[in-house]
């Protein structure tokens, strides 16, 4: 592993550097993941939690929603939102929808998910990151930061993953959490 933000071939200036935080914790979550069998995956913690399952399809969900986002420029259309839906909102649907899957199933949603995503960012130049659009609320936001809120979800839920993964160790339902 290297721990090194730095310049990535094929891609431009900041861009680069982009896709080497991206890589990064892509390459954190599946070291941290490789292991788990079908019934962890699956684990629900306590009522209302998500599964690891669910977590990763959420992961990969926010990758291709925002593809759509910056490379589209559009929302999701109504055949997207119904397969992305309940990765993207979690919760009951996903608890109910996303389960029963080997790990492979999960990894390769989110391999391919992440190779279109580097085959887009290496098609623009580093200008393109610093383009700013509004949203219909009139906040003002850039691709750059939409890419970062990709990284910082994941890295958000890969801790989730850490704590369902110290509670499966355990075997025991926590208490008030």
């Amino acid at each position: 592993m290297d721990f090194r933000i730095k310049q990535r071939d094929g891609f431009d200036g900041k861009m680069g550097e982009l896709v080497s935080m991206l890589e990064y914790s892509r390459g954190i979550l599946l070291e941290d993941i490789k292991d788990l069998s079908q019934p962890d995956l699956d684990f629900i913690a306590y009522k209302g939690a998500n599964s690891i399952g669910s977590l990763l399809m959420h992961i990969a969900s926010i990758d291709f929603v925002h593809q759509v986002i910056t490379f589209e420029g559009r929302d999701l259309n109504d055949d997207e939102y119904t397969q992305w839906e309940s990765a993207l909102f979690l919760g009951e649907k996903a608890r109910d929808g996303i389960k029963n899957q080997p790990l492979n199933y999960y990894t390769k949603v989110l391999f391919e998910t992440r190779e279109k995503t580097l085959s887009l960012l290496s098609s623009k130049n580093e200008e393109w990151l610093f383009e700013e659009n509004v949203w219909d609320n009139g906040v003002l936001h850039n691709n750059y930061w939409l890419w970062y809120h990709v990284m910082e979800d994941e890295i958000n839920h890969r801790g989730q993953i850490r704590l369902i993964k110290r509670l499966l160790v355990s075997k025991k339902s926590p208490v008030n959490l």
